[in-house]
């Protein structure tokens, strides 16, 4: 009977150990003294066993310290010692084993292709042609419509860093084809569903303000990525998110899984400097597990930044939170380093405009370079479904655009990232086409602000007040009404 429930108990331990988020965090247990009657019971059993009852292990069990004890009050002494010593023994096999386990992945550093995933074609091996945006369509009408090759927003291409200076270039987008840092394949294809899809940028209604027009963009292409490390692609992620960043332009990373945070952000303090600007982290996860197997998943790109000291984390804010992570462990580290959090729980509390003026506020509040990193599933599955760890109960598109294009009006924006759209879960297309219009709502953020407009509650008033009937009074007056003509369209009648 003990041995069947040793079983049970092992089976329980190792269902209870998969690598979720909750298990990232890797919290430890309080040292509290134990029950009276379950310290006679365990009387004369080695100290070193009985430690296993101040770690997670007891919690993973049956889910909290006292249903734990309270699943013991039944137990015999020789069926709690069967069950401590299969906690210990999970515990011991979970463990990194040098005798038998790896510590890091061997790599063929002979082999003639070890790098061949991210080498850099010659330029001698190119037509020769002066630094600059370029356009690879052969009609004129390149742009919206985009016939031939497809581009972000329909914007010329730039391959090289002279490239950026030469066409004094604003922003950058550039494809980042990572998603080995989630648990959920398919974001890889998040850049080519933007590129591809029917949104192509324009004019925003809001603020009649066109990026397009006011902004020199260019289509950076993809980053090259090793599809079997994320290891070693992030160290790629951030050469090349440095260089746009070296030459003034402003990089926008399209995703791919949110591990990309890591290298974009480390890659900004680089030229920027670290703790020198800010983070506005829109995601209904907090993503900042720590001690999980790898050093990098979508999980940890938060924990790891804060640690490297990349950004300081009294000027990080997390907004749109929900769902079950993270758990009161994390929001006691994030209250311990300063971290400010609007969750869609302080949401249903105080009402969105609430939150949101606060958030504004505490942007503005701290330095005036900020970063954005987007993580599509803060918005309500509703509209957009395409991502790996979808979550009820998200943003709206009417709360996020507005709330976007304020932030990047009110800012100097030193990078945006867009990340976690997986266009292979959804068949309908709407995910790629509102993660384009999030893009958007930045961009055209951006433009404002080099248009001398600050203010992020800035809306036109052409857009947004018809004046009627004066305007159509005084249009009649001047001779601006259209006169009819029944032959309109038969001019030969």
């Amino acid at each position: 009977m003990a041995k069947k429930r040793l079983g049970l108990l092992l089976l329980a331990c190792l269902l209870n150990n998969l690598p979720l988020h909750a298990a990232e965090e890797n919290k430890v247990a309080e040292t509290q003294p134990l029950p009276a009657w379950f310290q006679e019971k365990v009387k004369g059993m080695p100290e070193d066993e009985l430690a296993v009852l101040h770690t997670p292990m007891v919690e993973m069990l049956l889910g909290t310290r006292e249903r734990f004890f309270d699943s013991m009050k039944e137990k015999s002494k020789e069926e709690i010692a069967a069950y401590i010593a299969g906690m210990n023994r999970v515990r011991s096999d979970s463990l990194f084993n040098p005798e038998k386990d790896m510590a890091s992945i061997p790599l063929n550093t002979e082999s003639e292709m070890f790098n061949s995933w991210k080498v850099e074609r010659p330029k001698s091996l190119n037509p020769e042609r002066e630094p600059g945006p370029f356009y690879l369509s052969r009609y004129a009408t390149a742009g919206r419509q985009q016939p031939g090759v497809q581009t972000f927003v329909g914007a010329p291409v730039a391959i090289y860093p002279d490239d950026l200076i030469a066409g004094k270039v604003d922003v950058a987008i550039v494809g980042a084809p990572l998603d080995m840092g989630s648990y959920y394949r398919g974001q890889r294809f998040g850049p080519q569903a933007i590129r591809s899809g029917r949104y192509r940028g324009g004019i925003d209604m809001a603020t009649l303000v066109d990026p397009s027009k006011v902004l020199s963009i260019v289509d950076y292409g993809d980053i090259a990525i090793d599809n079997m490390s994320t290891e070693i692609s992030i160290q790629h992620v951030r050469e090349r998110v440095r260089e746009i960043a070296e030459t003034g332009t402003i990089p926008f990373i399209v995703g791919g899984d949110h591990s990309l945070e890591y290298p974009d952000v480390a890659a900004l303090a680089d030229v920027h400097g670290k703790e020198s600007f800010g983070v506005i982290h829109f995601d209904s996860h907090y993503d900042a597990g720590k001690g999980s197997v790898h050093w990098m998943t979508h999980g940890q790109p938060v924990y790891r930044i804060v640690k490297e000291g990349h950004v300081n984390p009294e000027n990080y804010i997390q907004v749109g939170l929900r769902g079950p992570w993270p758990s009161p462990e994390g929001f006691e580290w994030m209250r311990n380093n300063g971290m400010r959090y609007h969750t869609k729980a302080e949401v249903e509390k105080k009402g969105w405009d609430a939150v949101v003026e606060e958030a504004l506020t505490e942007a503005r509040n701290g330095p005036e370079k900020l970063y954005i990193s987007f993580d599509v599933d803060v918005i309500d599955p509703a509209f957009i479904p395409g991502t790996g760890t979808p979550v009820p109960g998200g943003l709206t598109m009417r709360e996020a655009i507005p709330l976007v294009r304020a932030l990047c009006a009110e800012h100097d924006i030193v990078g945006f990232e867009l990340v976690e759209l997986d266009p292979l879960l959804d068949p309908t297309y709407r995910s790629a086409l509102n993660a384009g219009y999030i893009m958007q709502a930045c961009l055209t953020g951006v433009a404002m602000r080099k248009e001398g407009i600050t203010d992020g509650k800035y809306l036109s008033e052409l857009s947004t007040e018809h004046h009627q009937p004066q305007a159509g009074i005084e249009g009649k007056k001047a001779g601006k009404r259209e006169e009819v003509d029944p032959d309109f369209a038969y001019p030969q009648r």
